[in-house]
């Protein structure tokens, strides 16, 4: 079969026929018209949050969005929600909050397995499901916005619960780098069912990251800085192109050991308020850096300001 036919057949549907190589520039923006955003991962506990937002303003470096109790928020008091609620309210910060721990924690073991770690996590079970949207229910009552997602089946429903107002329509849905997305319809896919905003697997090239982004108008959240249990990816000086080629971006900062899973794993209940609080304020550093080589080598490029109005701020 000849391939050009392939590629226009691909193309029919709204799907590149081939990678980016060509590396366009995206002309989709933020509502705000900025191309990029910050992302930092790990923001476990309120003090934690509290320490972040302090150095991120020493520094001047805006932080937009909080991936928040990775370890899972069912692990938080109420108490301790309502903090982090009112604290990233007052920042005009994003949380975009974990519910459970759910899925690597469940009873079932082909996760695993050699050959099973290969199906991506998904929710087993309409149980499954039950406990995950009664998390998600539980912190939408203390005022959270903004939920991740690593299950299609569960972004279809959510999405439907939003639409039928049984979730406040200004939820966002964030789908994961766990869910295992890196092509065009992939991406697509998740765009038609509901999501938000989008975290491909942290190892495509640019041209695959480009070749995403002329197929959807969603944010992609790009991991810049990945734990070694994912590759330890450090791609700081991607960073400019990313911008040109992806916008709407986040840059997502996520290094350590591991993220919950291995030896050093950073979001477990049992690893310390101040390391993590310690490891935020590195994560804006970071930020600090990829903004000044963004700046360096593509002038210009627009980083979005504190607390653009489209975030998903807590509503205590």
């Amino acid at each position: 079969m000849d391939q050009r036919k392939v590629a226009e057949l691909m193309e029919k549907y709204g799907i590149p026929g081939r990678d980016a190589y060509d590396l366009p520039a995206s002309p989709h923006r933020f509502p705000d018209g900025a191309q990029y955003r910050m992302e930092i991962s790990g923001i476990e506990r309120p003090e934690v949050l509290a320490a972040t937002i302090d150095e991120a303003r020493k520094r001047k470096i805006p932080i937009h969005r909080m991936i928040s109790a990775v370890m899972g928020a069912t692990l938080l008091t109420r108490s301790e929600l309502r903090e982090f609620a009112q604290i990233a309210a007052e920042a005009r910060v994003e949380v975009i909050l974990t519910p459970g721990p759910r899925s690597g924690w469940d009873t079932g073991r082909q996760l695993v397995t050699p050959e099973g770690g290969l199906s991506g996590l998904r929710f087993r079970g309409a149980d499954q499901l039950r406990y995950v949207i009664a998390d998600i229910l539980r912190a939408v009552e203390l005022g959270f916005r903004g939920f991740l997602v690593l299950d299609e089946g569960l972004l279809w429903l959510l999405s439907q619960m939003r639409a039928k107002g049984d979730l406040p329509k200004d939820v966002v849905f964030k789908v994961s780098i766990f869910a295992g997305h890196g092509n065009p319809a992939g991406a697509k896919v998740l765009e038609s069912l509901g999501a938000n905003t989008f975290n491909p697997v942290a190892d495509l090239d640019l041209p695959e990251l480009a070749a995403i982004r002329k197929a959807v108008k969603i944010p992609m959240d790009l991991h810049i800085f990945l734990t070694d249990s994912f590759g330890g990816f450090n791609r700081f000086y991607d960073a400019p192109e990313m911008v040109r080629t992806c916008s709407p971006c986040y840059f997502k900062l996520e290094p350590g050991p591991a993220c919950v899973v291995g030896p050093g794993a950073l979001y477990k209940p049992w690893v310390s308020g101040q390391t993590l609080a310690d490891w935020g304020r590195e994560k804006v550093k970071h930020a600090e850096i990829i903004h000044e080589l963004i700046q360096a080598s593509l002038p210009g490029a627009v980083l979005s300001g504190w607390g653009p109005a489209d975030l998903a701020v807590p509503k205590p």
